[in-house]
């Protein structure tokens, strides 16, 4: 099986959590599995990077930012590829320029129009774990773009698509999909599974576990999508086809 992970930036703010992360995807690979990880900036670093600019240019080139701000997840594939390497287990970091991940010219807010899935699948045939850059893309004139808000989510369903992936996981700070925000409404459930258009609905009207438009791309190649936290063993919601909200 080949299975898809993202792990956002809370899964990732320091060490500890890095090694987390690299224990359960080593776990994944143990199994026989080719596995491709996506990672976000490690915390708020797109934030940090972000305040540096204003602090040079209070209006900084939609350009020169998404330079800037590809920083963040190449920092963070490389350092998931050492703890990797620490635990002895072979991995290799990808940002988009080597993958690569074209998309249009509008830096900030990006779309992804293609993949090129040549070098992962030469990395998964050598037995790496392949740690791919979500939120960034490649534009015509080879300069860095980004995909703006939920970019990563977005990455790894384009990848999950192009790649013909058997699972997408989508790991975050919450255990699944909620009928209500859990940490406002203590009496929100968790939902086993959700069609692809009750999430839009949800992720239309503020809720921010998924962004909207990596399950409009769910939805339209049919990648079923799993919400889990990275915190623990959980389950998770399922996201698909045909789901309920009862």
């Amino acid at each position: 099986m080949l299975i898809v992970k993202k792990f956002g930036g809370t899964s990732v703010e320091n060490n500890e959590r890095i090694f987390h992360v690299a224990k359960r995807c080593v776990e994944e690979y143990n199994k026989g599995n080719d596995v491709v990880v996506v990672l976000s900036a490690m915390g708020k670093y797109t934030d940090e990077l972000i305040d540096m600019a204003k602090d040079i240019n209070e209006n900084p080139s939609e350009r020169e930012l998404d330079m800037l701000c590809a920083i963040g997840e190449q920092m963070s594939v490389a350092l998931m590829a050492m703890a990797f390497h620490k635990l002895g287990v072979p991995a290799v970091s990808l940002n988009a320029f080597q993958v690569k991940m074209h998309t249009n010219s509008d830096h900030g807010n990006a779309w992804l129009t293609r993949i090129e899935t040549d070098r992962i699948r030469k990395e998964l045939a050598q037995k790496n774990i392949v740690i791919v850059t979500g939120f960034q893309g490649v534009d015509e004139n080879n300069d860095y773009t980004t995909l703006g808000r939920g970019g990563s989510d977005t990455t790894a369903v384009a990848l999950a698509a192009a790649l013909q992936a058997d699972a997408c996981e989508i790991y975050t700070d919450v255990d699944g999909v909620y009928t209500a925000d859990p940490r406002k409404d203590p009496t929100a459930r968790k939902l086993d599974e959700i069609s692809y258009d009750d999430m839009l609905k949800m992720a239309l009207n503020g809720a921010q576990v998924l962004h909207s438009r990596c399950v409009e791309m769910a939805k339209k190649y049919n990648i079923p999508l799993v919400v889990r936290s990275s915190m623990n063993e959980e389950e998770g919601t399922v996201v698909k086809g045909h789901g309920t909200m009862v």
